[in-house]
């Protein structure tokens, strides 16, 4: 059975970075990948657009291909998104499927600051996005966790549906939404950072523009 990858964040705005690590991601895996937007993400300040804004944004970035798809149900759920109730929630619907969540390596790092962080592990496998030979340190806490779940191949994580963690060497792009903010603030026109749907209707970028 194909993994579901889960890729979640504020998308404020989805950029190629978000992109191309999601899609890299999902080859190696060859899994499926949602994006997921949050609602209100527990760490960060709220998003600049709206959901409604972010999620016609998703739509125009993900036109014409198949192996990315859009997940809106911490949108439509309301309330802060705590990745560990959205991961118990896609375990009820895909039953024994192997479920993969994809974190950067430096929000992998913190995980123990997330809501009921050590039952991420009982409902899904870990797919940490990783620099090419760069390994960041994780706490003790967390290293104890991982260490007897950490494996090479992706084949085991076919064969079970959670609790293994993998790293996935992704080629990383140097793009900050809030550098992207700051030009369409300025009133210029970041065409090769953004996908280029996003350019055929004005209305998309117009949250960020003054």
């Amino acid at each position: 059975m194909k993994p579901l990858a889960i890729f979640g964040g504020t998308f404020d705005p989805v950029h190629l970075g978000h992109l191309s690590v999601a899609w890299e991601a999902s080859e190696l895996l060859d899994a499926e990948v949602r994006l997921m937007p949050a609602s209100v993400p527990p760490h960060r300040p709220p998003p600049i657009a709206s959901a409604s804004q972010r999620v016609a944004m998703l739509r125009a970035a993900l036109q014409n291909q198949a192996r990315l798809a859009l997940d809106t149900r911490e949108l439509e759920r309301g309330g802060p998104s705590y990745t560990i109730d959205t991961l118990v929630e896609l375990r009820m619907e895909q039953g024994e499927r192997p479920l993969v969540l994809l974190i950067g390596a430096d929000a992998f790092a913190g995980l123990p600051s997330w809501h009921r962080w050590r039952e991420l592990f009982d409902v899904a496998h870990v797919g940490v996005l990783s620099r090419p030979g760069v390994a960041a340190a994780l706490p003790d806490d967390l290293q104890r966790m991982v260490a007897q779940r950490r494996v090479d191949d992706v084949a085991t994580l076919r064969g079970v549906p959670a609790g293994k963690v993998i790293e996935l060497a992704v080629t990383p792009l140097e793009i900050s939404a809030t550098r992207i903010r700051e030009l369409l603030a300025a009133g210029r026109d970041p065409r090769y950072l953004l996908p280029a749907g996003l350019f055929d209707d004005a209305e998309l970028l117009a949250p960020y523009r003054h």
